[in-house]
């Protein structure tokens, strides 16, 4: 049977391109985005106006900028997630216990979305915040949910944004990725070592309800901390215990 293609609309297309490269230039000029997005300036323009118009965009003297009312639809977006509003109070626990960071994520569109962090006291800085993105194979709480979504969900995310390395550590060959996702089923937790970023680990665990996983909680630190018995031990026990705390929090709320 012949699969159709998704009917898209071409102008939506080119605004949302336009947006994002906004985000990705930390804002912009016509000029300038004409250039990144290869795009006539007329029709760079006349997107920005319509854009200025219904408040999503900013402009100073000749520059662009996204504006805050995407801020508005993200937590909207966030808060729509009953998980969103039940598991800080958990991580923030973690985070104080640990001293490092902890972590919620969930899945959409096959990307892992961090929807929250605390910081502990000895936390490293890095490169996460609300709404930030990355591929699920790269991290522990990624893996953490491919472990428990259905067999075919998995095998479509991977067909639809592969297996890119992001450090030397990512695993990026589809049968040792399954195999591993079998092991994080049996073992009840994930580990990321240098996966994403090369020297931080991570461990995270799945927070399953009814069978369908919502996310995944984790704690991420250097290498140098996050080692031996409290990496392979300890530290997989504290986050399979928050991520439990929260599944029965989830269940019952």
């Amino acid at each position: 049977m012949e699969t159709r293609k998704p009917v898209t609309v071409g102008a939506t297309e080119t605004s949302l391109r336009i947006i994002d490269a906004l985000r990705t230039l930390d804002g912009a000029g016509v000029t300038d985005l004409a250039e990144h997005l290869e795009l006539p300036k007329s029709t760079v323009h006349n997107h920005l106006q319509t854009l200025r118009r219904n408040e999503y965009v900013t402009k100073q003297d000749s520059q662009y900028a996204v504006g805050l009312r995407f801020l508005q639809l993200g937590e909207y977006a966030r808060d729509r997630r009953q998980i969103a509003t039940i598991a800080p109070p958990e991580i923030d626990k973690l985070a104080e216990e640990t001293r490092e960071m902890a972590n919620l994520l969930v899945e959409e569109h096959g990307r892992g979305v961090f929807l929250y962090r605390a910081k502990g006291a000895d936390a490293v800085h890095m490169d996460t915040h609300a709404g930030k993105r990355v591929h699920l194979h790269t991290t522990g709480f990624g893996k953490a949910i491919l472990a428990h979504l259905p067999e075919e969900r998995v095998e479509r995310i991977l067909d639809r944004h592969g297996l890119p390395a992001v450090t030397p550590s990512t695993i990026t060959d589809r049968e040792r990725l399954l195999a591993e996702l079998e092991t994080v089923r049996e073992r009840g937790f994930a580990y990321d070592d240098e996966e994403r970023l090369e020297g931080l680990r991570c461990v995270a665990a799945p927070i399953v309800v009814d069978g369908d996983v919502l996310g995944a909680v984790s704690v991420s630190g250097p290498r140098s901390r996050i080692r031996d018995e409290y990496y392979r031990e300890e530290l997989p026990s504290l986050v399979m215990s928050t991520a439990n705390v929260i599944e029965i929090n989830s269940t019952y709320a």
